[in-house]
């Protein structure tokens, strides 16, 4: 997904079809999912699914402020990008021939990759209504991220400063930081699963909540997932982060 960040997006000249590092996402999923689907048992496949989704629709959000510029026809090429893998997430449960369970992985990354296309929508908005656009749209958004926002825009810094008074006017006091890296930073590590927003009735929606959540229902259930080797389990995907030649390495890095 790093290749999307180096993408001339401010000069690009037409809509077509889905980019190249769209491609690439889906030729590594492709590959990749058939053959995790037929090893793991579907407690764990359900716990790569939650991980997955805990990284890649916050990661692809992030990586949108990354870029120098966008267009509004980088932008409208960007949103058919989203809209993309977007599709190629939500296949992924078929892929690896396990869908019991899909139904919390799917909700999450619709809800993740909305985000995306939210913020695609405020960087296509006229000058004038931008600032209304992001409250809209982006309510939990941060004066920072607005900032940023009208850099993607290309509007120069003498042009953002009236905009900006505007917006702090119209806003509440907001305390947190913003979730977009600054420019020229390392992109922030997935979070782990046990930030990922729980659901009322796991059981029920297919989604796992947290690593403890985990180690209960694959003891509970019995399919060989004991509490040590699934312990295991996690440290080998958490490692697994750190190999240069891994399939899901690419996916992030290339």
């Amino acid at each position: 997904m790093a290749a999307m960040t180096r993408v001339p997006w401010g000069t690009l000249e037409s809509v077509g079809d889905q980019s190249g590092y769209v491609n690439g996402i889906n030729m590594i999923l492709s590959s990749s999912i058939p053959v995790l689907g037929s090893l793991l048992s579907p407690i764990y496949f359900q716990f790569f699914l939650d991980k997955l989704a805990s990284s890649v629709g916050p990661r692809f959000y992030m990586n949108i402020f990354k870029c120098k510029q966008i267009s509004e026809t980088g932008a409208q090429q960007m949103l058919l990008d989203t809209q993309a893998v977007k599709t190629i997430l939500l296949e992924i449960p078929s892929l690896g021939r396990q869908t019991s369970g899909a139904a919390g992985y799917s909700k999450f990354v619709s809800r993740e990759m909305s985000k995306a296309e939210a913020l695609l929508k405020v960087i296509l908005s006229p000058v004038d209504s931008v600032a209304d656009t992001y409250r809209a749209l982006l309510p939990e958004g941060t004066p920072m991220e607005f900032q940023r926002i009208l850099e993607l825009k290309g509007l120069k810094k003498s042009d953002q400063q009236s905009i900006l008074d505007d917006f702090n006017k119209g806003s509440p006091a907001i305390s947190q930081p913003s979730s977009a890296a600054p420019v020229g930073q390392s992109m922030a590590p997935a979070p782990p699963a046990s930030t990922v927003p729980a659901i009322s009735n796991p059981a029920s929606a297919g989604f796992i909540a947290s690593r403890e959540d985990v180690l209960t229902r694959a003891a509970a259930l019995g399919r060989g997932a004991a509490t040590t080797g699934f312990k295991r389990f996690l440290a080998l995907t958490e490692a697994a982060k750190d190999r240069k030649d891994g399939p899901f390495r690419k996916l992030f890095n290339a």
